[in-house]
């Protein structure tokens, strides 16, 4: 990659955690809503359910890698430069999924911890955030349902503001985001 692409798109690593995120968010929530289809107590259900809690949690660290990237990483321009409204607009949205991202996983600890159920980790058990307590458990699974469907929108306002951004106002908001060598047109 040339020194004037380097200015034009994130770094790779950036592009690639970026892309990886969409679709680990994609199985989590596809784990979740594809185990409604089986009967409670079922095999596949309570399979689809692991594997969204050890997904979910493979978000938590994806984020934290992600975060680190961003504070290492130079973030390039915007071109033309959107108005001050729209970039502060854009920071409050980035913040919010970020947030997202942190907050979602760490209440599926939560509620596991709580529920006094075991915390699986590709093989691992991880350690209880709480002591047992139904009622935290119950508390923390309707905010976590809640910020569940809370993110389809915000994933879904994101990536309508990228594709307003590309094909409205025709800037490289998007295309500073896109993998291969075109992309920075």
């Amino acid at each position: 990659m040339t020194a004037t692409a380097a200015r034009t798109r994130y770094a790779p690593v950036s592009i690639i955690l970026h892309w990886g995120m969409l679709l680990l968010i994609t199985a989590v929530y596809s784990c979740i809503l594809l185990r409604e289809y089986y009967p409670k107590g079922s095999d596949l259900r309570e399979g689809l359910k692991s594997w969204h809690f050890m997904l979910g949690l493979s978000v938590l660290l994806l984020v934290i890698i992600r975060i680190i990237a961003r504070l290492l990483s130079t973030k390039p321009p915007i071109k033309p430069e959107p108005p001050v409204w729209q970039m502060l607009l854009a920071q409050t949205v980035h913040f919010t999924l970020y947030a997202f991202m942190l907050a979602m996983p760490i209440a599926g600890w939560l509620i596991l911890s709580a529920a006094d159920k075991s915390i699986p980790f590709f093989g691992l058990e991880l350690p209880a955030l709480v002591a047992p307590d139904k009622v935290l458990s119950s508390q923390v699974k309707e905010l976590h349902e809640t910020i569940g469907t809370i993110g389809y929108f915000l994933i879904g306002l994101h990536a309508l503001a990228a594709l307003f951004h590309h094909y409205v106002v025709k800037d490289n908001t998007l295309r500073r985001m896109l993998l291969g060598k075109r992309s920075a047109r």
